[in-house]
């Protein structure tokens, strides 16, 4: 697991907005941020958070390590870039219209996100990248729950409720992706090969409500479809609270 905001603040914060202007004379580049970026997302989608390195990124673009090093200056401030280039893809800007569909935009579009890039999961976000695909984010869903009837504390807190929601929810299924990826085994296969345990060793009378939902029905979904059913319930229900504690 790697962590975001453990580079050089000043530095990385320059990065995000590009706010270093570029020299008018001498020699041009061979590279600029942005094809480093790219070049680190494509490694990334390709073989995993794990594989991305300063040294392979600039293998990639036929640099030597060190050329990458004076435009970035080094794996931290690289992953925070990484993770905002990606989530400037939403495309989320501030629109009229209904509060639910403008937050469940985000609630989609942020899973395509994770599905597109699935080594995102593997970036732990609690000290965030303040760039300019984070922002975006926060003020799409600030936007929306403004002005609902909710007190400034309680937006906060339902922006909250609700990228904690997105990201673990899309979290799970991404790493069930990965790891049928990385085995050759779907889910729903490894189950099935698991018969036995339901057959002979599970106690109905140990575990009742189990063994009730079981009976009408209730794990009849395949995996795919329990996630899907699990997402659009979940938000659901979460926007219904949240449309309840308006005043």
């Amino acid at each position: 697991m790697e962590r975001s905001g453990g580079g050089d603040p000043a530095r990385t914060v320059e990065l995000l907005w590009r706010t270093r202007p570029v020299a008018g004379r001498g020699r041009k580049p061979k590279v600029t941020v942005d094809q480093i970026i790219t070049a680190a997302v494509a490694a990334a989608d390709a073989d995993g958070l794990g594989a991305m390195s300063m040294a392979r990124v600039a293998a990639d673009l036929g640099l030597g390590t060190m050329s990458l090093y004076t435009h970035v200056p080094g794996k931290a401030e690289l992953i925070d870039l990484m993770v905002d280039a990606v989530l400037r893809e939403r495309d989320l800007r501030p629109a009229d219209g209904d509060w639910r569909a403008q937050v469940e935009l985000y609630a989609r579009r942020t899973r395509e996100v994770y599905r597109r890039h699935p080594w995102l999961r593997d970036v732990s976000m609690v000290r965030p990248p303040l760039g300019p695909g984070l922002l975006a984010g926060e003020e799409f869903l600030l936007a929306a729950l403004s002005g609902i009837g909710l007190e400034p504390r309680q937006v906060v807190a339902a922006m909250g409720a609700i990228m904690t929601f997105v990201d673990g929810a899309v979290a799970a299924e991404v790493d069930t992706a990965q790891l049928e990826r990385a085995t050759g085994e779907s889910t729903d296969a490894w189950w099935a090969a698991r018969q036995l345990f339901w057959d002979e060793y599970f106690d109905v009378t140990r575990y009742p409500a189990m063994t009730s939902v079981w009976e009408r029905g209730g794990f009849d979904l395949s995996t795919g479809e329990q996630s899907e059913n699990a997402f659009e319930f979940g938000l659901r229900r979460l926007l219904d609270g949240i449309e309840g504690g308006v005043r």
